[in-house]
């Protein structure tokens, strides 16, 4: 299940950020804009408890997030949604999961994982900018689901057909929130007309 964030705010900075002159500082700023819109729409039904506030004049019935939250980019890329995410819910608690692409079979390769105690009663929120094969995101769930988790959102910026129907296909009670679906992934797996490699732009590695 995905759902598609088509705010004329989210597409204006969508524009922004897949630009090539767009340098990494303002890369980094666009990419936690976007994650702020997108997790809005993604939290929407977590759960909340009534409190009563003491406001100048009276006593306020109010509502408050009852849910631990549970932020898990994946490395490295996901980091720098992080941001974004943790300025929405501050005691968000965060977790990692380190996951490359083997270069020639194209498939997930874990090498770090960490999660708190919370992601096994909470909501779990995958962040990764690129959906693009499905592999890692895949991977990211089952490693979630292995450590206990029951509650998991996906979040990404762009994605493609091939790399939602993978997660639907694996974890079809997943939902993924996604600024843009593109056409497709090319010979070498890369989302098109995509925004180039999002670590590289989010971290001014690129050569």
């Amino acid at each position: 299940m995905h759902i598609l964030i088509d705010h004329p705010c989210v597409q204006h900075k969508l524009a922004l950020i897949r630009n090539i002159e767009t340098g990494h500082k303002k890369f980094r700023e666009l990419a936690t804009e976007i994650t702020e819109f997108v997790c809005y729409e993604a939290l929407k039904n977590v759960n909340t408890r009534e409190v009563d506030v003491q406001t100048p004049l009276e006593v306020a019935k109010c509502r408050m997030i009852d849910d631990d939250i549970v932020v898990v980019p994946v490395l490295r890329a996901g980091v720098g949604m992080l941001e974004g995410i943790l300025e929405l819910v501050p005691t968000a608690r965060v977790g990692f999961v380190g996951l490359y692409r083997d270069e020639e079979t194209k498939q997930p390769v874990a090498y770090y994982e960490r999660f708190p105690p919370q992601a096994r009663t909470g909501t779990s929120i995958i962040i990764d900018p690129m959906l693009a094969t499905g592999g890692s995101t895949v991977a990211a769930i089952d490693q979630l689901k292995e450590f206990g988790a029951k509650d998991i959102i996906v979040i990404c910026i762009v994605t493609c057909p091939e790399g939602l129907a993978l997660v639907d296909k694996e974890h079809p009670e997943v939902p993924i929130y996604t600024a843009a679906i593109d056409n497709s992934l090319n010979e070498n797996k890369y989302i098109v007309p995509g925004l180039g490699d999002a670590g590289d732009r989010l971290f001014g590695t690129s050569h």
